[in-house]
């Protein structure tokens, strides 16, 4: 049977004129519903740039969030290629959508498969009732009783981290301080979350330090599976089984925490630390203050947590809290390396505090300082660690003061790096400005303009841990040394490409010198 070429070429350009015009068709839905757009072309939609690796996901959203705020719109609509999303400027409607109006968007609408990827069904990507029924469960483990019960850990870590700056310093060596930090937060969320010193700032390569780099490597496949998440239904990629959690760290994980737990039940340990409480909640339903795991009649409750959801959240607290932690306190280190009177500043406020405490590490001495507060709060302005905020519409959703309704299933993004570097609520917002959160300054920005950790109620819900750890990290550094930028660091900083988290493309490098602890400054 012979081939007549051309009714293949027909059928090849009719398809062609098919596609063409079902994309044009996505491609004018923002124009059909009355919202204001830009100027999409097949088939990058208007995210050229992040589809070519060009920028970073909140380097592209805040070019769209400056387009939109420059025309004077309190919100726009954009393209991923061709999917829709609709992006908020105005801060009362950040407001409505985080905050007033969150039963229309409750979920993240990220990417999870909790039967062949458990290690994926974590708070952050868990929706409705399941979202809401585990954060619950998870909210008593992070109140500031709790963190004060962990900070002695926190505290223990630090000597370790002076012990691994004091062998730099003394050689005089430059120090990646990121991989330093890095290996600090390991050691703190290894003991905090699973109960074991994973020795990483003794050991660079310790196994618990190998699998926390390997989360974060982005390679080919990671971007494609990215890349898949972002325009293929998820339905679909369930279907198929598609997986993002790395095999080896899937095994890892898995086997850690079951063993973890095998040996704290068997053995009826107790630890002050978060791996206890998600036992509890394992075993009890809930968290008690008692050193128990185990119900008093010795059975599971009903609602508790199973062996996977529990892995999933003890994995989410480890990826989440070291690789963040360790970019804000190496973002802090850069701003306080180049500003000499922040730097001096801030070293005076901690050795005041430590003399007040007899020169001890106390959770009480930590909360005291404002001006480290301020520093960090002006070092997530300029460095988010997460620079947008993903929503979905679950719920048709009318936009206030207009006759647009947003359907179900329409996904939305909040520009954080949008809002935090917007000179009508922070002049200069190039420039390092601790100042700008003392509370008169903080008093007169309208409200949602300073959103790191998000908010409503699916903020961040370890932004207490976080903060605390950090506050650790930088206490301990700056009590000691005097931090100067190395001249290896390549300036101005540039950052990562095709990944949804702040991480520069290059190492800050430092020069620390060691300072009489005896002397004040």
């Amino acid at each position: 049977m012979s081939i007549n070429y051309l009714d293949v070429f027909g059928i090849v350009i009719a398809s062609l004129v098919f596609v063409v015009a079902y994309l044009k068709w996505k491609l004018s839905y923002w124009q059909r519903i009355g919202v204001p757009t830009l100027n999409p072309t097949i088939p990058f939609g208007d995210s050229k740039k992040l589809v070519l690796g060009q920028c970073s996901f909140g380097e592209q959203f805040e070019e769209f969030y400056n387009n939109f705020k420059a025309r004077g719109l309190k919100y726009g609509g954009f393209y991923l290629g061709p999917r829709p999303l609709y992006i908020p400027i105005d801060p009362e409607l950040v407001k409505r959508i985080l905050q007033k109006d969150f039963h229309h968007f409750v979920n993240h609408g990220v990417y999870m498969d909790e039967i062949n990827d458990p290690l994926s069904a974590h708070l952050f990507s868990l929706e409705d009732d399941k979202w809401k029924n585990m954060r619950v469960k998870l909210t008593p483990t992070f109140t500031s009783g709790k963190m004060k019960m962990m900070f002695q850990t926190l505290a223990d870590c630090s000597v370790a981290l002076k012990t691994a700056v004091d062998k730099l310093a003394i050689d005089a060596t430059p120090v990646d301080i990121k991989d330093i930090l890095c290996r600090f937060s390991t050691d703190i969320i290894g003991s905090v979350a699973f109960g074991l010193e994973c020795n990483s700032l003794k050991d660079p390569d310790a196994v618990f330090r190998k699998f926390g780099k390997r989360v974060f490597e982005i390679d080919t496949l990671m971007k494609l599976k990215t890349a898949l998440q972002l325009v293929v239904p998820h339905n679909v990629l369930r279907a198929f089984k598609l997986k993002i959690t790395k095999p080896d760290v899937e095994k890892f994980f898995m086997k850690l925490v079951r063993d973890t737990v095998a040996y704290r039940e068997q053995n009826n340990i107790y630890r002050k630390d978060f791996m206890h409480l998600l036992i509890q909640l394992k075993n009890r339903g809930a968290v008690s203050e008692d050193d128990k795991i185990l119900s008093e009649d010795n059975k599971t409750a009903e609602k508790a947590l199973t062996m996977n959801e529990l892995a999933a959240q003890a994995f989410l607290f480890f990826a989440g809290g070291f690789e963040t932690s360790s970019a804000t306190m190496t973002f802090a280190l850069y701003e306080i390396a180049t500003h000499p009177d922040i730097q001096k500043k801030l070293r005076n406020e901690i050795n005041t505090m430590l003399r007040k405490y007899n020169d001890q590490l106390t959770y009480d001495g930590i909360m005291e300082l404002s001006y480290l507060d301020k520093v960090l709060n002006e070092t997530l302005r300029k460095y988010p660690a997460f620079p947008a905020i993903p929503r979905r519409c679950n719920e048709d959703y009318k936009i206030p003061n207009t006759d647009i309704v947003l359907k179900k299933g329409v996904d939305l993004i909040i520009s954080i790096s949008g809002l935090h570097y917007d000179p009508e609520y922070y002049p200069n917002p190039e420039v390092f400005d601790p100042e700008r959160f003392s509370g008169e300054n903080k008093n007169s920005r309208p409200a949602f303009t300073w959103i790191p950790f998000g908010e409503g109620p699916r903020a961040c819900i370890g932004l207490r841990f976080a903060l605390l750890q950090s506050k650790v990290g930088l206490v301990t550094l700056l009590k000691n040394y005097n931090i100067k930028l190395n001249q290896n660091t390549k300036l101005p900083l540039k950052f990562e490409k095709l990944t949804f988290i702040t991480i520069t493309e290059g190492r800050i490098w430092f020069d620390v010198e060691r300072i009489d602890t005896n002397v004040s400054s």
